[in-house]
């Protein structure tokens, strides 16, 4: 292809090139038979208006000094030259470190911000701030953060089921039916952390039928079923899916469906996990109870439950069920009831997580590792669970729990955000916003004016991933990709590592930073390293200028293997990392530490707002997008249209819509005690009467108003304003912000304009000081 220069992304890999015209052109990877609509956003956003040309100072905060204040995202910025910027920033790190010690910096930066290797803007970060002694980091992730903490109690460690899981290969050779609870949502498996080449998930899903596999999907939303005539729909009441699981088990266990062999010789725990079900310190969780809780009929449950010990059995859960309140329970519940079927560690049986949640589970991998940059070590101790941000800025000196662990909240004076974007991830935006008023200054790398940037006081222009080279690839990609450098960045923007270069060097680590090397000899040096490994498992690769000049590599694959097999085979002699060196389905260690809702079992808990509530009737759920990962291409053309006048769309039952008096295609009002926003309706079967979906990743575009709950109406249609920033549970400290309960109604006549496609007021640095 004449011109085209392959590259990667988190939506896949692709071709990109300059046109005739001057414009840039994207074309899907040739390999690639499944490539994912996000393509159409790059070329439509990376020249978008709202990229950040400059290096920009909150005015409040170059003219008064570092310092807690209110007026962050609410005040204009004020354009400065990079060397004013670059000294700015060193000295307030200096100040910071010298008057508070480094653990007052507060690095955290969760964030998909380059599939880059090298400029993963997160390591260049941890790699500067490692430097210059240390940080407050974050840990886990709000995707997984339940289950990374969970699964090592009950199996030894997360990766068993969330780095080797079950090929689809697999799957289809011995699996008789796949049980799914929270879905197998195709729009999902375009995405993966690095990119994919080929987008194998989104293949399987979309030719169900050859796979010659029964399927059950267990969702309040019929998008989460892949378009089979081998596909149910189980429709299941929101935040119940653990009532299930439990009425599923009880049958299993009083028809005597379960593998008493496998418990006994596997599992620890079983018999206080059964007596629970049968009635122990409550009510028979039988598939009466369970019906009456989750909305699902007693005979399809015991149906469903006889289907699944007819065969072999994959029972897979989402990673949006550990994403709600009580988010343990759906994972360990799911798990137990594997157990029971005695599929466990045979090929294609068994437990699942997060089939359907991303494109690469279910993919092989590559023999090894890719290159990454290393980060070094932080001196500093004190870390935070990632979902706790508001929290850490809140409440210094405030305890916590965590793990097992009794910890502090230390007390954070400087925001360093690189490659990340909170006021998307993160839950109850009136809140956060609040605590972004804290510190004393806040600092972000951005290419766009995203809400993030808007609540800092320093932004930092950087370029994005057609602006600079770099070697990509997902952690199970086929390939590894040259991306060579395509377009020319935008005004002033630089590579995050020359930033951090130009900082080390003020704050004396410029060596300790760069190890001498430039960009290109980092990326020589990465794959060397990578090269020399594989060559020790007897596999021969290109040097670097061969492979840099060929564009991409293909990688030796990974051999199949099935989850906890060799343990399955023996036990005694492959011991699991947990105390009993079995499967846990009763933990001692987690019932020891005394967590309210944990009894060390898997267990009912209703959500804390309750599953009916008269003043806010709706279920909402805030899934991820079809049109944009995350909040990531929200600017481009595949996401904008999607929108209804402007708004994100939300999705609610014909039924729903007619009692509030609301039409297809107008403006509605989102709302309830934490927040408001508006939205466009879009009236659909596809989710069940009571249940309201509006997907997250619409930029936060607040509207100061004391009349709304929160003291703002997102006039986008974030959901994020309305989601609780209440942790999972004690135990984990993870993200629930898949769900709440709202109230919907007709939105104003004449919504307020959309800010957030547009860069706030700028002033030129002469006009700006004063």
């Amino acid at each position: 292809m004449n011109g085209w220069l392959s590259t990667t992304s988190h939506w896949g890999a692709y071709r990109a090139r300059v046109g005739p015209d001057g414009e840039l052109d994207v074309a899907p990877h040739p390999a690639d038979r499944a490539p994912s609509e996000l393509l159409g956003n790059v070329a439509s956003s990376v020249r978008h208006e709202t990229r950040v040309a400059r290096p920009a100072i909150r005015r409040g905060w170059l003219e008064n000094g570092p310092g807690p204040s209110d007026l962050r995202g609410r005040e204009e910025f004020v354009e400065v030259g990079w060397d004013t910027a670059l000294d700015l920033v060193a000295a307030e790190l200096r100040r910071v470190r010298e008057q508070h010690g480094n653990q007052a910096i507060f690095g955290g930066s969760y964030g998909w911000a380059s599939a880059g290797r090298f400029h993963h803007a997160q390591s260049q970060l941890h790699r500067f701030l490692n430097t210059i002694g240390g940080y407050t980091s974050s840990r886990n992730s709000y995707s997984l953060g339940t289950s990374l903490v969970l699964l090592p109690h009950l199996v030894g460690d997360a990766d068993t089921y969330l780095r080797r899981a079950d090929g689809w290969d697999t799957i289809r050779r011995h699996t008789d039916l796949v049980v799914a609870f929270g879905g197998l949502p195709p729009k999902n498996v375009s995405v993966t952390p690095g990119g994919v080449t080929r987008h194998t998930s989104s293949e399987v899903l979309a030719d169900w039928d050859r796979s010659g596999v029964d399927l059950d999907v267990v969702s309040p939303l019929a998008t989460d079923l892949p378009d089979s005539r081998r596909a149910r729909w189980t429709r299941v009441r929101p935040a119940t899916d653990v009532a299930l699981i439990l009425g599923l088990a009880h049958v299993v266990l009083t028809e005597g469906l379960h593998d008493q062999e496998f418990l006994d010789r596997c599992t620890t725990g079983f018999d206080e996990f059964a007596g629970y079900l049968l009635g122990e310190g409550g009510p028979v969780r039988d598939a009466e109870w369970a019906s009456a809780v989750c909305g699902v009929p007693a005979d399809d449950i015991r149906d469903l439950a006889r289907r699944m010990a007819a065969g072999r059995t994959l029972i897979t859960v989402s990673w949006s069920l550990q994403r709600i309140e009580h988010g343990e329970q759906p994972v360990w519940a799911a798990l137990a009831l594997a157990a029971m079927l005695g599929g466990i560690g045979l090929p294609g049986g068994g437990f699942g997580h997060g089939y359907g949640s991303i494109g690469d589970v279910g993919d092989t991998g590559p023999l090894l590792p890719l290159p990454t940059l290393p980060q070094g070590a932080n001196p500093v101790s004190e870390f935070i669970p990632v979902a706790r941000i508001s929290d850490l800025l809140l409440h210094p000196g405030e305890e916590f729990d965590y793990d097992g662990r009794r910890l502090t909240y230390p007390d954070i004076r400087a925001v360093y955000w690189a490659g990340g974007n909170p006021f998307h991830h993160h839950q109850d935006l009136n809140r956060l916003r609040r605590a972004f008023g804290r510190p004393d200054t806040v600092i972000v790398h951005e290419p766009h004016w995203t809400a993030t940037a808007r609540h800092a006081d320093v932004v930092l222009p950087v370029t994005t991933t057609l602006e600079r080279e770099d070697i990509g690839g997902g952690r199970r990609d086929t390939h590894l990709i040259a991306m060579r450098r395509i377009l020319d960045p935008v005004g002033q923007a630089r590579d995050d590592h020359d930033v951090f270069r130009g900082l080390a060097e003020r704050l004396g680590a410029g060596s300790a930073f760069t190890a001498d090397r430039t960009p290109r000899e980092w990326l020589a040096h990465l794959y060397g390293q990578w090269r020399a490994a594989l060559a020790g498992e007897g596999h021969e690769v290109p040097a670097f200028e061969e492979f840099w000049r060929a564009g991409e590599l293909a990688l030796p694959a990974r051999p199949q293997s099935t989850p906890l097999a060799e343990f399955r085979a023996d036990p005694r002699s492959r011991p699991l990392a947990t105390p009993s060196g079995r499967i846990e389905l009763f933990s001692a260690r987690i019932a020891g530490f005394g967590l309210p809702g944990l009894p060390g079992y898997p267990v009912w808990r209703e959500p804390v707002e309750g599953l009916d509530h008269d003043r806010f009737p709706l279920r909402l759920i805030a899934h991820q997008p079809r049109t944009r990962l995350h909040g990531q291409g929200d600017v481009g053309d595949v996401s904008r249209a999607d929108k209804v006048h402007g708004r994100e769309p939300i999705r609610l039952h014909p039924d729903d819509a007619a009692a509030r008096g609301i039409a297809d295609g107008t403006v509605v009002r989102v709302f309830n005690d934490r927040g408001a926003c508006l939205a466009g309706a879009r009236l659909t079967t596809d989710v069940l009467p009571g249940v309201a979906v509006l997907a997250t990743g619409a930029w936060y575009d607040p509207v100061d108003d004391p009349a709304q709950p929160g003291g703002s109406l997102c006039v986008h249609g974030n959901p994020n304003v309305l989601t609780a920033d209440r942790p999972t549970s004690p135990l984990s400290q993870g993200c629930s912000g898949q769900q709440a309960r709202v109230e919907v109604e007709p939105g104003p006549s004449e919504p307020p304009p959309l800010s957030c496609l547009h860069p706030p007021r700028l002033v030129p640095e002469q006009e700006g000081i004063r």
